[in-house]
């Protein structure tokens, strides 16, 4: 048995935790943390012997579920063979060589070679590195800029952050980094004019973009980035045609298409990628979470042949390819990804996440899109969001004070269910495991509608309905 208290105090008076209210949580106000003991399939366990399903897959990226014994002991094997070695100066593993060798196979675009990290973040840092060697190598040194897009999500670092398109992630930081600069979100119920068909808001998106690049200069702006679906902005799948209108600019001006598959990736949207969804033909691609399920820190920035073979043309001249982690590739973390693959391509879990996203969507709209407060419901495969508005007609949204979203994420809790109040709006997000079933989904469905249920009580009570 072990002590509760003991290891919530060292914990507070050690552990610096992100996305935290650091004085509440210091002096006590915020409650003890949660401390995870243990987790299978889609659910997770603490210390006071609670269970939660966990909608959320962790932080999207717990594909596979919790438990799976396969994914220990290949990462077992490959530590009682070798823990550790560098990819520096063309050093390798079996494991990172098959690793590397499916990704290309398996990839959106044209992928040539695999650069390997830890997480999303130095994976896009990594990509806007590449897009500025890249442009200097082919004689562009002015082509640098990087365009993202508002309420996109594509990291923390100082790049990554800065192309991240929510403002609580700069402020206080000096943040945005010069370079990036940012156009509209795909959003048609937020951003459409009235009447405005999804066709129109795409291709008004799309002109947006171009008029950015003509005023930012095109030969000043290198690459764009985007989720194929906003994540953490919101969980928004794209309007219809908005890919295609926004590809045909990128190509209209040599600007390099960065597609952040770090959530839709291996299988999430009901498509192996994002990208193959969408019809997004990516220069670059980042890709992490899915990659182990989260079971070790692992991300990979993809490079197209188009990229690879200006960096390849120009070695002679410029010499070794100047840029790496320590950990880049490490021989653990690539065993990991290669039984977590093994896992997703023999259980079919994209096939899956199509079949069952489409009874989780049904079951969503079927719940929540007649609830008063409910603005818009969301999604595809497993992936979906719940949007709260206070009038539903004029799309007026509550008071932040009440902080509406968050309380049906604490509702929610309560019941034993862990779904993400989103940032930027009253959102409810979900992003369970790929293996979660038709019931587990029913059973996800009821208790985020109880919660939503006895939070819309509590708003009528207290009068924040009219």
């Amino acid at each position: 048995m072990i002590d509760i208290k003991a290891i919530a105090e060292r914990d507070r008076s050690s552990v610096l935790h992100p996305f935290t209210q650091l004085k509440k949580y210091a002096t006590g106000n915020s409650g003890d943390p949660t401390i995870v003991t243990g987790g299978q399939g889609i659910r997770i366990q603490d210390a006071e012997g609670r269970s939660y399903i966990d909608a959320f897959a962790g932080l999207y990226c717990v594909n596979i579920g919790y438990g799976r014994t396969e994914v220990a002991e290949a990462i077992a094997r490959q530590a009682y063979k070798l823990a550790y070695y560098h990819t520096y100066a063309a050093h390798t593993t079996e494991e990172l060589a098959r690793l590397s060798d499916r990704l290309v196979r398996m990839a959106p675009g044209k992928p040539s070679k695999v650069f390997f990290g830890l997480s999303g973040s130095d994976a896009n840092e990594t990509q806007a590195k590449l897009v500025w060697y890249y442009n200097n190598l082919r004689g562009q040194p002015k082509k640098k800029k990087i365009i993202s897009r508002d309420r996109g999500y594509h990291g923390c670092s100082v790049v990554s952050g800065s192309m991240t398109g929510m403002s609580f992630y700069h402020d206080h930081m000096d943040l945005p980094f010069p370079g990036i600069v940012h156009t509209g979100a795909p959003h048609h119920y937020w951003g459409a004019e009235p009447g405005e068909t999804e066709e129109a808001f795409s291709r008004r998106r799309a002109a947006e973009l171009e008029e950015l690049i003509l005023r930012e200069e095109p030969d000043t702006v290198g690459a764009f980035i985007a989720e194929p679906v906003l994540g953490t902005g919101g969980i928004t799948p794209p309007p219809t045609d908005y890919w295609r209108e926004i590809q045909a600019v990128l190509r209209r001006y040599d600007v390099l298409l960065i597609a952040d598959e770090v959530i839709c990736g291996f299988g999430r949207t009901g498509a192996d990628f994002g990208s193959t969804l969408y019809e997004i033909e990516p220069d670059l691609v980042t890709v992490a979470k899915g990659l182990t399920s989260g079971y070790v820190p692992l991300s990979a920035a993809i490079v197209g042949e188009k990229v690879y073979a200006v960096m390849e043309e120009a070695a002679d001249r410029v010499g070794a390819f100047s840029h790496g982690y320590t950990y880049s590739g490490h021989p653990i973390a690539a065993a990991a990804a290669n039984a977590v693959l093994d896992i997703v391509e023999r259980e079919r879990l994209s096939d899956r996440a199509r079949t069952v996203g489409s009874h989780f969507q049904n079951r969503l709209k079927e719940r929540f899109a007649q609830l008063e407060i409910v603005g818009e419901v969301r999604g595809v495969g497993l992936l979906g969001a719940i949007e709260f508005v206070a009038d539903r007609q004029t799309k007026r949204r509550f008071d932040p004070k009440l902080k509406v979203g968050a309380r049906i994420s604490k509702a929610a809790r309560d019941r034993g269910l862990i779904a993400r109040a989103m940032p930027h709006g009253d959102i409810l997000g979900f992003a369970p495991p790929l293996v979660v079933s038709e019931a587990e989904i029913d059973e996800i469905v009821e208790l985020a509608h109880g919660a939503t249920k006895q939070v819309l009580d509590e708003l009528s009570k207290e009068s924040a309905l009219a």
